[in-house]
């Protein structure tokens, strides 16, 4: 397995599995819109994509996607580790894990304070996973979300 940066040329094939992904949560398949949505966020350098590339038959099985934020109290760079996904059929041969460490050399890096994450309380495997490669449940915040009425998603 290869963990490399994703470019534009590897928006067609990524997105089938951000489309996947999306599925995963709950959201309508839309691969034209995904195809959309990683182009301008890799064209407009808005994220950071890496990409798990199967070195056998040169498929993209997995990836992570972070987007750039800040935090004012620490007054230093986070990253919004927001996407994490491994094709079902190569998931438990630690893809994962590498995608994570990679994250976490970006972080180093760009000289970041750390990693920022959500995922939902019945999401199991990633919620073992992410304990298990030295995240730490944050407990003592509420976490809000806003949702604006005129947006369709």
């Amino acid at each position: 397995m290869k963990i490399l940066p994703a470019n534009i040329d590897h928006v067609a094939e990524l997105a089938k599995l951000f489309d996947a992904y999306r599925v995963f949560y709950r959201k309508k398949s839309d691969l034209q819109g995904a195809i959309q949505f990683l182009y301008e966020r890799l064209k407009n350098q808005e994220s950071k994509v890496y990409v798990a590339l199967d070195i056998q038959t040169t498929k993209i099985v997995g990836f992570a996607q972070l987007y750039p934020i800040f935090s004012s109290t620490r007054m230093a760079r986070l990253w919004l580790l927001n996407d994490l996904y491994v094709d079902p059929e190569f998931r438990g041969k630690g893809i994962s894990k590498q995608l994570l460490d990679r994250a976490k050399e970006l972080a180093v890096l760009t000289r970041a304070a750390g990693l920022s994450l959500e995922t939902e309380k019945s999401n199991e495997i990633g919620n073992n996973l992410y304990l298990k490669t030295d995240f730490i449940l944050e407990e003592d915040h509420n976490f809000y979300f806003w949702l604006n009425p005129s947006f369709d998603s």
